[in-house]
């Protein structure tokens, strides 16, 4: 048994996935595949476009063996902590040989050396590093930079372009998952499968596999059709019967009633207790919120080049599910504390057999079943994602909509 691993969203699954997965296998000889996925939320800090079991249901329909989720606490986080989030459960199955991920440079060696410098921080590193975010460049930004000067200061012979290589977002997510392999002294082995097709950001549908970004953005303009064809026809045929039975998909302004509502009836020095809220950002969302009604109007006026929109997205779905930064640190030191399982098909029944023999942790398939555990991490983490799941058919806004889907809905088992 040769098992590959992904950190995934599939919002939603589409051909490049499909590439990804079959790349994966070809390169690494596994054959057995686990997805650990985002469920309700995402990492951009916007909800889901579907539910998390219909996601499952795309992925295992299109060949992936094992579908896990990525609890919300690190589905709504940074590129560095969604990682660390991921890495460490994957690790914490005992099975997975590989983890592979798309990357626009398609090499591991120049992504293992700044996985590597990012973890040591090199004196100089850190200087550069500080005197950037003493200017105001966002975390980020600062973070490339100096990654760059710091590579230029110790070698003259550049084999890769280092910008180019951190300025594309699967190469620095690709970055983090080997640092969270480092981290985690994994035994888990990284390898890397060239993208291909449209940019992350395009929101054209063109030649070759078209984005989730474009994917998105059609159906957001009420053109399901258009992607009929550049879609895998199962993702088609679940996108359609999602659609059918709740007249609607999710996105980000479907909460605006209640984002103001939160925003404009908090204290601040409460808002200041969650993730990446720093030097005045919560006097910002609280003034835009009593400016404008519309809450892309308050992400609009809020983003600044230290304050990128996915960074205020992520505060306000967290905001949203309660999750401030004491919890969460709370929660990190105890996680992992289960599995949870979203689909699966034959093989991924073996798989999980094989999990239940080499992990300590316990594999949650009906919700109800926590409470027989009698762990206080595994319920407040899982309550999480309840909450999660509660809030994204809050904003779904259907009539089909209900509470406690976590309780009712069963993973997807595919027997054929």
């Amino acid at each position: 048994m040769t098992v590959v691993g992904f950190i995934t969203e599939y919002n939603p699954f589409h051909f490049g996935h499909k590439y990804h997965l079959e790349q994966s296998k070809k390169k690494t000889g596994a054959n057995f595949t686990i997805a650990i996925m985002s469920g309700s939320f995402v990492q951009r800090g916007e909800p889901s476009l579907i539910d998390k079991w219909t996601k499952a249901k795309m992925a295992v329909d299109n060949g992936v063996d094992l579908v896990l989720e990525l609890p919300f606490i690190y589905a709504t986080q940074s590129a560095e902590l969604f990682a660390y989030g991921g890495v460490k459960l994957m690790d914490s199955l005992n099975v997975v040989d590989y983890i592979s991920f798309g990357s626009e440079l398609g090499e591991i060696e120049p992504l293992y050396n700044i996985a590597t410098i990012l973890i040591e921080e090199p004196p100089y590193f850190r200087e550069r590093l500080k005197s950037k975010l003493s200017k105001g460049a966002s975390y980020a930004a600062a973070r490339s930079d100096a990654t760059i000067e710091y590579i230029k200061s110790i070698s003259s012979d550049f084999q890769y372009d280092y910008k180019e290589i951190l300025t594309n977002p699967n190469n620095i997510l690709g970055i983090e998952y080997i640092k969270s392999l480092i981290k985690t002294n994994s035994k888990i082995k990284p390898v890397t499968i060239k993208r291909s097709g449209s940019n992350y950001k395009d929101t054209n549908i063109g030649q070759g596999f078209a984005s989730a970004t474009a994917i998105r953005y059609s159906i957001r303009n009420k053109n399901l059709s258009s992607i009929k064809d550049i879609v895998p026809k199962e993702t088609y045929f679940y996108l359609k019967e999602f659609f059918d039975q709740h007249y609607n998909y999710n996105f980000l302004e479907n909460y605006n009633q209640i984002f103001l509502y939160l925003l404009r009836t908090i204290n601040k020095d409460i808002l200041k207790q969650y993730m990446d809220i720093e030097q005045g950002l919560e006097n910002r969302l609280v003034e835009f919120s009593h400016k404008y009604n519309d809450i892309r109007q308050i992400i609009d006026n809020t983003v600044t080049k230290r304050y990128p929109r996915t960074r205020i997205q992520r505060i306000l779905i967290q905001l949203l599910n309660r999750l401030d930064e004491d919890t969460f640190k709370y929660l990190n030191d105890k996680f992992p504390s289960y599995i949870r399982v979203l689909g699966a098909n034959k093989k991924g029944l073996i798989l999980i057999n094989r999990i239940k023999e080499k992990s300590s942790l316990p594999i949650i398939t009906k919700f109800a079943d926590f409470k027989y555990y009698n762990n206080k991490a595994l319920e407040e983490i899982l309550l999480y994602d309840k909450r999660a799941t509660d809030l994204f058919y809050l904003g779904l806004n259907s009539p089909a909509s209900r509470s406690n889907m976590d309780y009712f809905t069963s993973p997807y088992i595919k027997e054929s």
